[in-house]
């Protein structure tokens, strides 16, 4: 692909992504607009509002894929690994903001995301196994927990960069679910 071509996929993917969040009734010509390109360059490269959506996912899959290997979350100390984590899905969610559980038509990237989710699950475990989380609490609630600060995150300090919006939400993370 060349590489104003590759650009312009970009710019079509992030802003729909943006644009689908806001209003997931959004079409493709309203995403040309904003994107600064032709609605027939969208259209050479999706068939309808669906095929977008779901090349969108993909994207959004591939990111969270991405900062997943990025934090280490097997390897790192925890700490690190939680921070990094952190820091790269607040990343992840601001660029592409779309709403992964309204994926249903896909398995295989259903699929994807339950692994992504159980990665994080196993990392979590790691950190109650090592004493950075408090052991006893219900199953998946420091996911769940993690999930929704990482959700806020992005919305609610969207004036700080990504490495301080990860200082705050990993502190209120320890501070409510630490040992």
């Amino acid at each position: 692909m060349r590489a104003d071509a590759a650009r312009n996929l970009e710019l079509v993917l992030t802003t729909g992504a943006r644009m689908l969040a806001e209003d997931p009734s959004t079409t493709i010509a309203a995403i040309a607009v904003e994107a600064g390109v032709d609605r027939r360059t969208v259209y050479r490269r999706f068939a309808g509002r669906e095929e977008l959506l779901a090349a969108v996912y993909q994207a959004r899959l591939d990111a969270i894929e991405a900062a997943i290997d990025a934090a280490r979350l097997r390897e790192a100390p925890v700490p690190v690994a939680l921070h990094r984590y952190v820091e790269e899905i607040i990343g992840v969610n601001r660029r592409w903001p779309v709403d992964l559980s309204r994926l249903t038509a896909d398995p295989a990237a259903r699929k994807r995301r339950n692994h992504a989710i159980d990665e994080v699950e196993v990392f979590l475990q790691r950190a109650v196994d090592d004493g950075c989380l408090r052991a006893g609490m219900p199953a998946g609630w420091a996911g769940a927990v993690l999930g929704q600060l990482l959700n806020l995150g992005g919305r609610v300090l969207p004036d700080l960069t990504d490495a301080q919006a990860a200082d705050v939400l990993v502190d209120t993370f320890l501070r409510g679910c630490g040992s």
